[in-house]
């Protein structure tokens, strides 16, 4: 198939709307539903994603994706009680460690992921199929499928659920072209293999990397290189725990990053694992709920007239200092960025977050008031040498 008619284009407005090939067939079958614009931008966005977290790590992976960028990504690690529990997945599931990545990538923001696009490295298998079985979701992309995980797919969404298939060994050409207002920009694909290779130049004091923060500098690098820049990514026993993408300036990615980061960390303490939800509370409303609960607006949810919506007692208030000495405990994220860290409030933000290892190009006219930063909390940083910006 060389190409493919869609509803509409990024808006209902924009029609007629349409995919195609001008050489060669389409690298992907629609197995199910039928995708949109943004649906197929996620989707090739979100299959470069996980093929790369495969072939860096040597696990399959998993992204969650929303308006061309990733809310969530992740490799498929095992899952903790603790992370199972926020991730609402059942004590006692069988989980593939593709189902595991899943977990944790559509576990990172679940606010974000809301209504997500899919993307697996690996055959889409039954365990896996179960867990996207429970979550709101627009649609998935993967290399194959499992004859039970595809029946367990096409019943979602009453039968309209979008399921695509990736030729795994689908390359694209050298030269990429898009137009914007009418005017056609060509560029080279951005074929960069992000491997230990970019993190040997460390120039901080302290240098020495473990594999695991290696493989965890690894992944932000990789996600960044998918998300809408400006952008930078924290990450966590292989997981993103929190992107901030598309800022302006990047101390508000870093920012935005490091408070959903923080945000991650606040759902596995235990005021938050024991609070008393109503049987009856659906998962966006918890979700929704604890987003709220521990922030600065927890009245917006503990208010008198409004708790019992959501709890059979009323919760005690998770207080600013309560949540400022548990997200101290947090420890060994790795930071990676898309481009240079102009100043050094960017490391004093990210250590907030529990930063101990660095990843970023390099080359700002203040590296020094960057490197002297990390130096003074004893962390590792990197000069990949590599821009990976995203537009």
């Amino acid at each position: 198939m060389k190409e493919l008619e869609l509803k509409y284009g990024c808006n209902p407005n924009q029609k007629p709307a349409r995919v195609f090939m001008e050489e060669g067939d389409l690298p992907i079958t629609v197995v199910n539903g039928k995708p949109g614009f943004i649906n197929l931008l996620d989707a090739l966005n979100g299959w470069q994603l996980v093929k790369e977290l495969k072939e860096a790590t040597g696990l399959p992976a998993a992204t969650s994706f929303k308006h061309v960028s990733p809310a969530g990504a992740a490799v498929g690690r095992p899952l903790s009680d603790t992370l199972k529990k926020i991730y609402f997945v059942d004590s006692d599931a069988e989980l593939s460690p593709l189902a595991c990545a899943y977990a944790r990538a559509r576990g990172a923001d679940r606010m974000s992921s809301f209504g997500d696009f899919i993307a697996l490295s690996d055959k889409c298998d039954k365990a896996t199929a179960l867990l996207i079985k429970k979550e709101v979701s627009d649609g998935i992309i993967a290399p194959a499928y499992d004859a039970d995980a595809l029946e367990i797919l096409k019943e979602k969404k009453k039968g309209g659920y979008c399921v695509l298939q990736i030729d795994p060994a689908y390359k694209p050409a050298d030269l990429e072209r898009k137009q914007v207002f009418g005017v056609t920009f060509e560029q080279g694909h951005n074929f960069i293999q992000l491997n230990d290779e970019c993190l040997k130049n460390i120039v901080t004091q302290n240098k020495t990397l473990s594999k695991e923060e290696r493989d965890n500098l690894l992944i932000s690098l990789i996600i960044l290189k998918y998300t809408q820049s400006n952008s930078v990514c924290y990450v966590k026993d292989g997981q993103a725990i929190g992107i901030g993408a598309g800022q302006q300036s990047r101390i508000h990615c870093t920012r935005l990053a490091g408070d959903k980061a923080d945000k991650w960390w606040l759902r596995q303490s235990p005021q938050v694992l024991n609070l008393p939800f109503k049987s009856d509370i659906k998962r966006a409303d918890r979700d929704n709920t604890i987003d709220v609960y521990t922030s600065d607006d927890y009245d917006d949810v503990l208010a008198e007239g409004v708790w019992q919506n959501f709890f059979t007692q009323k919760p005690a208030v998770f207080t600013k200092e309560e949540r400022k000495a548990w997200i101290a405990k947090n420890t060994d994220v790795a930071v990676g960025s898309d481009a240079f860290f102009p100043f050094g409030d960017n490391i004093e933000r990210a250590h907030r977050s529990g930063a101990k290892v660095i990843a970023q190009p390099g080359g700002s006219i203040r590296d020094d008031n960057v490197i002297q930063a990390c130096d003074k909390y004893g962390m590792v940083m990197a000069f990949t040498g590599v821009r990976l910006f995203h537009h």
